[in-house]
């Protein structure tokens, strides 16, 4: 639900850097554990999903999933320099306004409608396109990419 700092409680703080942050921590220490030829596995790639909402603040929306999609910015490069040598690529995909159902459950039904005159290319992003995007970073047609972080948000 859109918020400013001042009114969040410290129960949503902690329930969005629980599933944002350290979810994301967790399910990509248990892909390390697995991945890495440190611990006999044969390399992969981990995508993280952020968002663009971690480069331009959120404010007066949605500073603290922001601010979780800012620590899962620098969790990426960190973890990517990490077990660049063990054979893993680290990197995230950053959507910007992508035209799902999570606004709608959020209490903003009409946020895609709204938000579409703020990207440069007039328009919400799809899923498909987001999916696009990780998969390619997950394919050998990135095997030099580690680190990145892949903004598909129309230009915003």
């Amino acid at each position: 639900v859109k918020a400013r700092v001042d009114e969040m409680s410290g129960a949503r703080l902690e329930r969005m850097m629980r599933i944002n942050v350290i979810g994301s921590m967790l399910c990509a220490r248990e892909a390390v554990k697995r991945m890495s030829t440190r611990h006999g596995g044969k390399g992969g790639a981990i995508v993280n999903v952020s968002s663009i909402a971690a480069r331009i603040g959120g404010s007066g929306e949605y500073v603290d999933y922001a601010a979780s999609k800012g620590a899962i910015d620098s969790f990426t490069v960190g973890l990517a320099r990490e077990v660049a040598g063990e054979g893993i690529r680290v990197n995230a995909v950053s959507p910007g306004i992508i035209d799902t159902e999570i606004h709608a459950s959020g209490g903003q039904p009409d946020r895609v409608e709204r938000m579409r005159r703020l990207v440069p290319m007039q328009r919400a992003g799809t899923t498909e396109e987001v999916a696009a995007a990780i998969l390619w970073l997950l394919s050998d047609g990135a095997s030099f990419t580690t680190g990145a972080n892949l903004e598909v948000g129309g230009g915003r």
